[in-house]
């Protein structure tokens, strides 16, 4: 699907293009992707996060391995805070 959108360091889900197929989900290494109904009260602010990146974001169509540094950001908290638009 043409759903996932990639910035300098974080990947959005355009949720007009999303079908709800959920195939995604168990792909998910850190397991941050969610249905919207499911989404926590708390992480609301991740819905409307990915619908304005995805609108300037590119497409990418190909699974990529994680980043190097990926284990090493596994359990740090708030890291919206390091997001690079």
């Amino acid at each position: 699907m043409d759903c996932f959108h990639e910035g300098p360091n974080f990947l959005v889900i355009d949720p007009e293009e999303c079908i709800d197929c959920t195939l995604c989900e168990p792909e998910c290494p850190v397991e941050a992707i969610l249905p919207d109904d499911d989404l926590p009260s708390d992480q609301a602010h991740f819905l409307e996060l990915n619908t304005e990146l995805s609108l300037i974001w590119p497409v990418i169509t190909v699974r990529k391995d994680p980043p190097e540094d990926a284990a090493e950001w596994d359990n740090v908290k708030d890291k919206l805070e390091h997001l690079e638009r």
